[in-house]
């Protein structure tokens, strides 16, 4: 199964993961079999959610999903065909294992003049950006909490 093998260790260890979302290379709709879609409209709704798992001991962990910013979302689509790209030339030599996904990065990166990697980056930027509110949120309703 072409699925995120970080699932296994978020379904038994109490940690939130901000992320872009599933790696385009994954098997998108068999991944999201193994996650319980919540929608939450801001950093103070993750925070109560991650407070809820941890008061409840699921000792499970949260994937918050953020979208890509609408200032890099038609790159999105010009990336997503790169991908395409080079997952059809991956197959076409035989790359699998450990040898393809530094080939599948290359190569986008190649076919996007660079455009995929600057979209990694602020794609990373936003996560970090959006973690620090969660993390803030967080703070505050302990904080709250303990007055």
């Amino acid at each position: 199964m072409d699925i995120s093998s970080d699932l296994t260790e978020l379904g038994r260890t109490p940690v939130a993961v901000v992320s872009a979302g599933i790696k385009s290379i994954l098997d998108i709709p068999r991944t999201l079999e193994y996650l319980v879609p919540c929608r939450v409209d801001s950093p103070e709704d993750c925070a109560r959610l991650i407070d809820v798992n941890m008061k409840l001991k699921l000792g499970s962990g949260l994937v918050i999903g953020v979208p890509i910013p609408r200032e890099h979302a038609a790159s999105g689509r010009v990336i997503e065909s790169a991908i395409q790209s080079a997952l059809r030339e991956a197959r076409e030599k035989n790359i699998t294992g450990n040898a393809e996904t530094p080939f599948l990065l290359a190569r986008v990166n190649e076919l996007t003049g660079g455009l995929s990697l600057a979209s990694n980056i602020a794609l990373v930027k936003n996560n970090a950006l959006i973690g620090a509110k969660i993390s803030v949120a967080l703070a505050q309703l302990r904080q709250q909490e303990s007055n």
